[in-house]
């Protein structure tokens, strides 16, 4: 699945794999917080570039030249972005990580160690933290039909955040204190090995955007992969930021995703119950657009 290296060059213990799309200032702090392992010479880092248009090519060209640019062109997507540098990776482990995070120092060889001493985990993922340090919710149960209305950003799990059915599907009993399998971990920064890429295959790119990572998890769990959620570590992810510049495109594509991943796992191929998936997919999509483009009116209308 990986080019073969030459003989002379030492495997990477890990490839780090960035898919990014306009995000030059966030992408340079990701890559700055990673300096230490790419100069040590056991870490590899490869940027996908998806058609980014505010310089990000040439920022990485000047200030991170031990770093693998590829650019195809165009917007791949997160599936098909994070696949293009998979398939050029060559280190034992594979860890996607979004453009829009910062790595500390040691993050990657704890997870790496980790990996080493269980090799039945197929995919790990560290404790994320928002900026001003509180938690995010990065590992969870698979979506059911509850999740629509439960879910990280719904109304009802903001006025009632302990209902059951928030607290099960965020997985918010455990507190995201201790290390622990889980259904799974969210795609900003997940590690997994070469033979469970090997046995499982790559990102399904019929997702462009979000439910890549729950497809992938979804799919190592079939193998007899372990998922595990890793809080010894944590990484800072600006939650949002690499997708905030286009938010009604990426409401689309959220709502896109959850009908394939659906279509995908869920179907029993009963024509009704289909349709009223997909009608009720498609109102809440709705709905979230409506709403979204009330309140940018609202902040536009405050600014001026």
């Amino acid at each position: 699945m990986a080019p073969t290296p030459s003989s002379a060059a030492p495997v990477p213990r890990v490839s780090v794999i960035i898919a990014s799309w306009n995000t030059r200032d966030l992408l340079g702090a990701c890559l700055e917080s990673l300096r230490v392992p790419i100069e040590s010479g056991w870490c590899e880092v490869i940027v996908v570039d998806n058609g980014s248009s505010d310089g990000s090519p040439e920022m990485v060209r000047e200030r991170f030249p031990a770093v693998t640019l590829l650019c195809p062109g165009r917007n791949l997507g997160f599936g098909g972005g994070n696949n293009l540098g998979l398939r050029a990776a060559h280190g034992r482990y594979l860890m996607l990580l979004n453009s829009d995070t910062e790595v500390p120092e040691g993050t990657l060889e704890a997870m790496c160690e980790f990996m080493d001493s269980h090799p039945r985990v197929g995919v790990l993922g560290p404790k994320l933290l928002n900026p001003d340090g509180s938690v995010q919710l990065s590992c969870r149960r698979f979506p059911s039909y509850r999740t629509a209305l439960f879910n990280r950003y719904s109304l009802l799990t903001r006025l009632f955040p302990r209902n059951p059915y928030s607290v099960e599907y965020l997985m918010t009993d455990s507190g995201h204190s201790a290390t622990r399998e889980v259904d799974w971990v969210s795609g900003a920064c997940l590690m997994t090995r070469r033979e469970a890429l090997d046995d499982v295959g790559l990102l399904d790119e019929a997702f462009f955007m979000y439910a890549e990572d729950v497809d992938w998890c979804y799919r190592m769990h079939q193998k007899g992969w372990k998922v595990v959620y890793f809080p010894e570590v944590q990484v800072l992810h600006h939650v949002g930021r690499s997708t905030r510049s286009a938010p009604f495109r990426m409401t689309v594509e959220r709502h896109r995703s959850m009908w394939v991943f659906y279509k995908k796992h869920y179907s029993r191929g009963i024509a009704i119950v289909d349709a009223a998936t997909l009608c009720g997919i498609a109102a809440r999509c709705t709905l979230m657009v409506i709403r979204n483009f009330i309140w940018r009116l609202l902040r536009l209308e405050v600014r001026s």
